[in-house]
Formats: C-alpha cells, structure tokens, sequence
C-alpha cells in the first residue's frame, strides 16, 4: 500500500508528489463534475495541495485516507473538521486508532449523511441547493429581533432533512457564527448577515475562509469596496452566480 511522507517526498523528489496531486485532481474532477466545471483545474490543484497537508494533521498517510479527506473537503467544506454541523468527524478523526480504522468509521458515517441528508442520487441536495438560490434571491423580510427564528425557518424550508440531521445545537452555532462574521464586516442590514449564514449552511462553516469558495474570501476582503453594504450586495450577487452554474452543471 502506497503511503505519503514527507521524508519518502524528500527521498523521492516532486515528481512522486506530482503524480499524486494529478490523481487526486482527477478523481475528484469525477467525483464532484458540477464543483469541478466551476473553479477549475488549478483552484483544484489548489485545494487538494491544501487537503493532503490537513490530512497529514491527522496522521492521514496511506492512499484511502487521504482521498477519502479531500472528498469530505468537497462534500462538506474544507474546515469540516471544526465545523459544529459535523462533529462526529473531528471526533473520529482524533480517535487513538489506526488511520485506516478511522477512515472506515468516517466512510460509514458519510453512507449515512448521504442516505438520511442527501437522498437518492443527492435528490434533496440538488433541491435544497435550488431553494437556496431562491432564497438568495428572496431573503426573508426580518428584523434583528426576528432574524434568528425567520433565518432558522427559511433553512428548515429550504433543506429540512439536514437541519432535522444535524440538530438545533449546530444550526443555532451557524446562525451564531454568521451573525458575527456580518458584525465584523459592518454589514448592518441582516440580509447580509443572513446571506453569511446560508453561505455557511450550503458550503461549511470555514467556507468565508476556503480555497473551494475563493469568491467568497476575495469579496469580504476586496479593498476596492468601502460601503458595508455595496459589499454585501455584491457577495450576494456572486453566491447567486456560484449556485446558478454549480446546478446547471448538476444537469
């Protein structure tokens, strides 16, 4: 069994790691297509470098465990490992056992995320990221005082199944953690707070922080904006582009 180390990397020499990085990239071409046709080869170049090293962390050496990381990085956010709306894979992932035995664990629970959550053939995904769209679109009206239980409701419409999955502990740390990150950012309407919390409940709590969304980051951050809420205008405006093209190439 092929095992990544840094010391066979010095040995052997960047071609071997080379190699590697091409597989990975072309595995997860064909595992997420839709993802892939968005941000491309070389932001997938960029994440799976990422991914290989998170892995590592984790004492993720062997072949499996490591593409096995980077298809949770796809399917739930690069920071899945901290994410509160799934705690059971840092959990795992920290468990004094083997890497292959913590591999099979986490194998296990995504055949279960993916048959109570996803549904057959991703289903309830491909719809919930629809009805996200339009709720992108659409926010509800709220007000401060209402913003937590409208913004609650809208997310259980739009994806019941993985809010009734990961509980009201890890929607409360969303909403929590969204608001936040809106304070930081003077965005002062909570149609922008909200879009942060839809963006972390589609794409991962990290997601404002990750090489699969580099929009995101880029928009937060551009200089060029001054006002709040130009700035949160236009994140806005390119969420509903990422996931305007994200479901046309789901077909």
């Amino acid at each position: 069994m092929m095992i990544i180390r840094k010391a066979q990397i010095n040995e052997l020499g960047r071609v071997t790691m080379q190699v590697f990085e091409d597989e990975m990239v072309a595995h997860l071409a064909e595992f997420s297509p839709a993802l892939f046709e968005v941000i491309k080869e070389e932001q997938m170049r960029v994440v799976v470098k990422s991914g290989i090293k998170r892995a590592e962390e984790y004492g993720f050496t062997f072949r499996g465990p490591i593409r096995l990381y980077l298809e949770m990085m796809l399917l739930y956010g690069s920071h899945f490992d901290s994410d509160p709306q799934y705690p059971w894979a840092k959990e795992i992932l920290q468990k004094d056992l083997p890497q292959m035995e913590r591999a099979e664990q986490l194998h296990e629970k995504i055949l279960d995320y993916q048959k109570e959550v996803s549904g057959e053939k991703a289903a309830n995904t491909r719809k919930a990221l629809r009805d996200l769209l339009a709720m992108t679109k659409n926010p509800p009206d709220s007000t401060p005082k209402t913003f937590g239980a409208d913004i609650r409701r809208e997310m259980n419409r739009a994806f019941p199944q993985k809010v009734n999955y990961i509980g009201d502990e890890a929607i409360t740390a969303i909403i929590r953690e969204g608001s936040e990150e809106g304070e930081k950012y003077n965005f002062q309407k909570v149609r922008g707070r909200g879009l942060l919390v839809v963006l972390r409940f589609a794409f991962g709590h990290g997601c404002t922080d990750d090489e699969l969304y580099p929009w995101i980051s880029r928009t937060l951050k551009d200089e060029r904006i001054i006002d709040p809420e130009a700035r949160a205008k236009r994140l806005e405006k390119k969420a509903v582009t990422w996931l305007e093209h994200v479901i046309n190439n789901l077909g």
